[in-house]
C-alpha cells in the first residue's frame, strides 16, 4: 500500500475549482494499493449530483511520458472500451503538476476486483483483451514498454547481490533464454500494438447485476507501453489462471481458466502460427519481468507513507513452473 505524496482536501479543493469544471472537491482520500504512484478517490459535487474520480500523482513518470498513458485511455474510451477517462481541465490540457509532480483526474469505473476468479470471470477478461488490442491499432502516439528486456538487463545487476546462489542461476539462466528469443526471427514476426502490460486481478473491476458477474472496465494503464500482444496475454494468464491457492500457490496454470481466457481471446482476434509457437516462452517472459520488477521494489524500496512491497518469491515459483512445462 503506498501513497508517497500526502495531499488533503484543504489542498486540492481550489485546484479543482479553478482548475477544472467538475464540481466541488467534497471527498479526498488515499487509495491504499498499488506501488508505483500516490493514487486517491475524489469524489466532486455539481449541484444535486456527486461524481466520482481517481486522481493519481506520479511518482517515477515524467511529465513528457504522460501524454502516451492518457491519450492512450481516452482513445481506448472513446473506442467504447471500458476503461477510466481522464478529465481536461480549462486549458485542454490532460495533466497537471501537484507539488511539484505531474498528476492527472479520471473518471472511476463502477464494480469491484475479483481475486478469486472463475472461468467466466477469464473469459471476460480475455474477449475483453482482445477488443482492446484491436481498438489500440488505430492509436496513434507509440511509446516501448518500458519494462521490457532493456529495463531487465539494467535492473538484473542491482539485484543479483541480494539473491542466494540458487535464485542467481535462475535469473542469469533465464534472461539468457530470454535475449535469445527477443532476437529470434519468431519473436520478430509477433503482433505488436499498445499494450497494458500490467493486467493483474487487481487491475480489473467486475459488477453484479441480478447476481451475474460483469466487467466492469480496466484500470492503471500506467505501465502500457507498445509491445507485442502476446505478452499482454501472457501477463494476464500468469495471474488469473493460477491454481489456487493463487499467492502461495507453485504458480501452475489452472487448465480450466486459461482454457476460459484463451478461447474468449481468439474469438475475437485468433493468435497467428507464431504466436501458438511463441506461447512458452511468452509466458516465461512475464512472469521474469514481474520477479525482476518484485525484486526490484523488495530489495531497493523507496521511501512511502503507506508501503507493503509484493512478495518476490511468488513470480519467482511461477518462473520456475513455466519453465518446468517447456
Amino acid at each position: 500500500m503506498a501513497v508517497f505524496t500526502p495531499v488533503t482536501l484543504e489542498e486540492i479543493a481550489p485546484r479543482i475549482a479553478t482548475d477544472f469544471v467538475i464540481g466541488d472537491a467534497i471527498l479526498f482520500k488515499g487509495i491504499h494499493a498499488g506501488i508505483e504512484n500516490s493514487n486517491f478517490f475524489l469524489n466532486c459535487q455539481q449541484g444535486a449530483y456527486v461524481h466520482e474520480y481517481v486522481l493519481t500523482i506520479f511518482e517515477r513518470l515524467h511529465s513528457k511520458q504522460l501524454p502516451y498513458y492518457l491519450e492512450l485511455m481516452l482513445h481506448l474510451a472513446n473506442q467504447g472500451i471500458p476503461v477510466p477517462k481522464p478529465m481536461t481541465n480549462c486549458s485542454g490540457q490532460l495533466q497537471i503538476e501537484i507539488k511539484g509532480k505531474p498528476a492527472s483526474i479520471v473518471t472511476k469505473l463502477p464494480g469491484q476486483s475479483e481475486l478469486a476468479p472463475q472461468p467466466e470471470h477469464c473469459a471476460e477478461v480475455g474477449g475483453m483483451l482482445a477488443k482492446m488490442h484491436l481498438a489500440g491499432q488505430s492509436f496513434s502516439l507509440s511509446q516501448p514498454n518500458l519494462r521490457s528486456l532493456s529495463w531487465w538487463q539494467e535492473t538484473v545487476p542491482l539485484i543479483l547481490p541480494h539473491l542466494t546462489e540458487s535464485q542467481k542461476e535462475l535469473l542469469l539462466s533465464e534472461m539468457q533464454y530470454q535475449e535469445q528469443f527477443f532476437a529470434s526471427s519468431t519473436y520478430q514476426s509477433l503482433p505488436a500494438g499498445p499494450c497494458h502490460c500490467d493486467l493483474f486481478r487487481d487491475n480489473v473491476l467486475f459488477t453484479s447485476n441480478k447476481g451475474q458477474s460483469m466487467l466492469g472496465g480496466f484500470f492503471d494503464f500506467y505501465f502500457a507501453g507498445n509491445d507485442k500482444w502476446l505478452f499482454d496475454l501472457a501477463v494476464t494468464a500468469n495471474d488469473w489462471c493460477l491454481e489456487q491457492p493463487i499467492e502461495s500457490g507453485p504458480g501452475d496454470l489452472n487448465r480450466e481458466r486459461l482454457h476460459a481466457l484463451l478461447s474468449a481471446y481468439i474469438q475475437v482476434r485468433p493468435l497467428s502460427d507464431a504466436e501458438e509457437e511463441a506461447w512458452p516462452a511468452m509466458l516465461r517472459a512475464a512472469a521474469l519481468r514481474f520477479w525482476i520488477s518484485r525484486l526490484w521494489d523488495f530489495y531497493l524500496p523507496r521511501n512511502a507513507q503507506m508501503l507493503t512491497p509484493h512478495d518476490p518469491s511468488h513470480f519467482e515459483r511461477i518462473l520456475r513452473s513455466r519453465r518446468h512445462a517447456t
